[in-house]
């Protein structure tokens, strides 16, 4: 009966200790899973959405975190383009810019910076681009809020960008001009494209957004095409800052423009 007894207590013991390994190693699971979201979050990144692919890189005039030894920073070379504005007009000239090192206390690794010696909109590798001043349009309303249209006029062709979405609640906010404008909280948002002789193109389609909204950035021809290209800042959260550039001279059959680039550069502790 002794025996017995003592048999029960060491199978117990067993099983006890086996739960408690599961237990412990799922606790594990979930914490390397974190870690790596997190690390994943704090990394620069170029985003790919499905089976995009950049047709060439671009990079912004900033920051970039280090990551293993590498850095996006190191990539760009006196071979990439720079699209700037001066005195209100725009130009693509040589990549005129320096590399800052500096460190990041987020996450305690080194930074490169990307100093422009110009007013600089993004860099691009594709050196065939034509130099010089190029055609732009002076934007009166960044911003397409779900249920609004927005019209350019660019060589006679009209663009139209429309907007879908939810908007969830609306405030007046302050900018950096020291002026009041109208921000809406948005979600499952589409923008729409429609040129002239073209059929309506989905350009960006985001489920949400944390205290951003999509941004136009440039208008004007990049490619020396006569049609319009367009650059939009699209931060899905406040701790990212991401631009996807737009051409018309990679825009397939039937429509204005295509996607042609896109960059993503999270900036979290």
């Amino acid at each position: 009966m002794k025996n017995l007894i003592t048999g029960i207590f060491l199978l117990s013991v067993l099983v006890s200790c086996k739960d408690s390994k599961e237990v412990k190693g799922e606790k594990a699971i979930e914490v390397v899973e974190k870690s790596v979201i997190k690390d994943s979050l704090r990394q620069d990144k170029v985003v790919s959405n499905g089976d995009f692919k950049n047709d060439f890189d671009i990079l912004l005039p900033r920051s970039y975190r280090s990551s293993e030894g590498k850095n996006s920073a190191t990539s760009l070379n006196k071979k990439w383009i720079d699209l700037y504005e001066q005195n209100g007009e725009y130009y693509l000239g040589k990549a005129s810019f320096k590399i800052e090192k500096g460190f990041d206390e987020c996450t305690g690794d080194s930074l490169k910076s990307i100093v422009s010696k110009n007013k600089t909109i993004i860099f691009m590798d594709y050196p065939s681009l034509k130099l010089g001043k190029i055609k732009s349009l002076k934007i009166e309303e960044d911003k397409v809020w779900p249920d609004e249209k927005v019209t350019f006029v660019f060589n006679n062709v009209n663009y139209i960008l429309r907007a879908e979405g939810k908007v969830l609640s609306s405030e007046m906010v302050s900018t950096d001009n020291n002026t009041e404008e109208v921000f809406k909280k948005v979600e499952n948002y589409k923008l729409y494209l429609t040129t002239g002789n073209t059929t309506e193109k989905l350009l960006l389609a985001e489920q949400s957004f944390n205290d951003t909204f999509v941004e136009l950035l440039f208008a004007g021809d990049i490619d020396n095409d006569g049609k319009l290209d367009f650059i939009f800042s699209a931060n899905r959260n406040y701790e990212e800052e991401r631009v996807i550039l737009f051409l018309s001279s990679k825009a397939k059959s039937g429509e204005a423009m295509e996607k042609v680039s896109e960059i993503a550069v999270g900036f979290d502790c």
